[in-house]
């Protein structure tokens, strides 16, 4: 009836249902899996909003990459995040001081941002441009569901790589070499990843780099977690627009993520990469924007100012999620039976547990008898048992409640 991009309709899982029926019944659940920011408590300013009714937006005027006031505020948007940090850890130590060290600025010209409706639709953008149907792209493992759905919606074939984890994540190189086929046209990178919290190793980075450049493919990058630093390794929490790329790559963002607006639907794709090949990539985007012109004018001409003013809840998000993961660290310490695998950014945490039952029973229990839901490993791939990924988003003594009471059930022999 459909086309094979829609897949066949799938039963809802159990975690899924019991969760629904429980909230219909009005009983109260503790969410460790909460991704709204706009649902945990944090103070927006009143009137962070009144920026959308400016009767500017009265003229329609529209322009295929986005409207240049809009796209320069991205652009500096951009250009002010510090590119390299380290961990609170790293820098009383001074590990790492010359590789760990802030870098300056690098102006990231608004010439090359094109803006979308969300970073959803910029990945949708991005396969339209570079794959035809049947074409792949790599996509990281673990990481989120969604960017399997995104590139079968385009007709995109998304083939996995695998992330490792031995005290640290990184990317199975020889995998992803063995993992690129004739049909392969780019290699996803998610910085940080979603759920793993881990930066782009920069050794990771050079190798990625030059397999694109060997293959032709390339390079997709999601930083819509980079402005989220926990606990990076040094020099590992930096963006890609670092420095200027040697291969075409396309980095992804929105306000969703950078000031704590899902609401609000403002997507960006950063082109860099050599000029003989963005900017043909440049006019393809035009041609590809100005078919569906789906970003509003009000978010246009407000974006400056969302991204100005939403300093004060990016912020909020910063001090909330670093507050809840040292609480699960302390928490987890007291548990020897189980571990946290180092989150360097982003808003999850992920808890290794024994695996004494499976993933599935354990965040059933939870649910059932604890009233508290947590994503079990496998929803994100994980390779094997016992992993469960949590949000730190949550107001904090709720959140270390609940997370103190995962623990205890997950390590009870």
């Amino acid at each position: 009836m459909f086309s094979t991009r829609v897949p066949a309709a799938q039963p809802v899982n159990r975690l899924s249902r019991i969760h629904a029926r429980l909230r219909a019944q009005g009983v109260d659940v503790t969410d460790l899996t909460e991704s709204n920011p706009t649902r945990v408590g944090l103070h927006y300013p009143p009137d962070l909003l009144d920026c959308l009714g400016s009767s500017a937006a009265l003229r329609y005027d529209p322009s295929p990459r986005g409207l240049p006031a809009a796209r320069q505020a991205v652009a500096s948007w951009l250009s002010r995040l510090p590119r390299v940090r380290r961990s609170a850890a790293a820098a009383a130590s001074g590990e790492g001081a010359d590789r760990g060290r802030v870098s300056g600025p690098r102006p990231v010209d608004p010439g090359r941002i094109a803006l979308t409706a969300s970073t959803s639709e910029a990945y949708a953008c991005v396969f339209k441009l570079l794959c035809d149907p049947g074409d792949s792209v790599l996509v990281p493992q673990p990481s989120y569901p969604l960017l399997e759905h995104l590139a079968r919606f385009e007709g995109v074939k998304p083939v996995p790589y695998r992330l490792v984890y031995h005290g640290a994540w990184r990317i199975d190189l020889p995998a992803l070499r063995e993992a690129t086929g004739q049909r392969a046209r780019a290699i996803i990178v998610v910085n940080p990843n979603n759920p793993t919290g881990s930066f782009l190793a920069p050794d990771d980075f050079e190798s990625l780099t030059s397999l694109c450049r060997e293959r032709g493919l390339r390079l997709i990058v999601d930083e819509v977690f980079n402005p989220y630093p926990i606990d990076p390794f040094p020099g590992r929490s930096r963006s890609v627009l670092e420095r200027p790329a040697d291969v075409l790559t396309f980095v992804l963002g929105g306000l969703s993520k950078a000031v704590g607006l899902p609401q609000v639907k403002l997507g960006w794709i950063a082109v860099d990469g050599p000029d003989g090949e963005v900017d043909p990539a440049l006019d393809a985007l035009d041609l590809l924007l100005d078919t569906y012109l789906s970003v509003s004018t009000p978010v246009q001409l407000a974006a400056e100012r969302l991204l100005t003013a939403g300093t004060s809840v990016r912020d909020q998000i910063r001090a909330r999620i670093a507050a809840n993961h040292r609480t699960l660290v302390r928490l987890v310490a007291e548990h020897p039976a189980a571990g946290l695998l180092r989150t360097e950014g982003g808003w999850y945490a992920v808890i290794q547990v024994p695996a004494v039952r499976s993933e599935e029973t354990l965040a059933l229990e939870l649910l059932k008898q604890d009233r508290i839901l947590v994503h079990p490993g496998y929803f994100f791939d994980f390779p094997r048992e016992a992993f469960l990924v949590t949000s730190l988003l949550p107001e904090p003594e709720r959140c270390n409640a609940a997370m103190a009471r995962v623990l205890a059930r997950a390590t009870r022999s």
